[in-house]
């Protein structure tokens, strides 16, 4: 039998995972001999957040609304198109190869086709967030709606329950594990989309941020960069999951 984690240990260990690590950085890679403008230590990428926290922070929130953006129209899109699909078939078999063959286009080949489109603003990058959330989210809301009994089906036909109320009362509750489960992907995955977008085309934001030091060799502005980036994924990740555990509570 596999051993239980205690609840308290449950946020120790990882704190202290992560603060070995940070240690084994701080320490071993300068005994290593790698070079401060190749891997930074983590003081001296504190001290760039110290030093440059205005430009930092200026990038940071531009990176905030596209990811939380594409995120809400990435998950919201999901879950109306699993909904139709779920309750007209021929929808599905038509337009689900479609979009399989779209979902199989790296990001990186795509995010040019859609700035093409939409241009430089803001806009194209929350489409690339939300392209980069859809997929998962269509396909575990479309398991999740399918994962209702026939005979669950049959006592709300029974009980005279229209299409509306079976979804709201029947589909909807037990797609929710699902769905949540897709949105703790989703959460960083938009992080990544709304990154990408401002690879192709801006001049604002953690991403071209990213690039920018990148080609001036300013190693420790690039992993300040990063550092927010990461931050940003594992604070959406947080909020997913402290959503998930008030719906679920109310559900039950």
């Amino acid at each position: 039998m596999r051993e239980q984690v205690h609840k308290p240990w449950n946020l120790i260990l990882p704190v202290a995972g992560a603060l070995s690590i940070i240690i084994a950085w701080q320490f071993l890679l300068p005994w290593a001999g790698v070079p401060s403008f190749i891997v930074p230590t983590p003081v001296e990428i504190g001290r760039i957040f110290a030093k440059e926290s205005a430009l930092l922070w200026t990038n940071f929130w531009p990176t905030v609304y596209e990811a939380v953006m594409g995120f809400l129209l990435g998950n919201a899109v999901a879950v109306l198109l699993a909904n139709i699909f779920v309750y007209n078939r021929y929808i599905q078999a038509a337009y689900f190869p479609v979009i399989l063959f779209l979902n199989t286009i790296p990001i990186l080949a795509l995010a040019p086709v859609i700035i093409l489109i939409f241009g430089l603003g803001v806009m194209p990058k929350i489409i690339i967030a939300a392209v980069i959330c859809f997929f998962p989210t269509l396909v575990n809301m479309i398991r999740g709606l399918e994962s209702v009994s026939s005979n669950e089906i049959e006592l709300f036909r029974v009980l005279s329950a229209s299409k509306l109320e079976t979804l709201w009362k029947l589909r909807l509750p037990r797609a929710l594990p699902f769905l949540f489960s897709s949105l703790r992907i989703s959460s960083a995955t938009a992080v990544i989309g709304a990154v990408v977008g401002e690879w192709i085309g801006s001049d604002k934001g953690l991403g071209a941020m990213i690039i920018q030091a990148t080609f001036n060799y300013q190693s420790g502005r690039l992993y300040a960069a990063i550092t927010l980036c990461s931050c940003l994924a594992i604070l959406l990740f947080l909020l997913v999951v402290a959503v998930e555990r008030l719906v679920l509570r109310y559900e039950r």
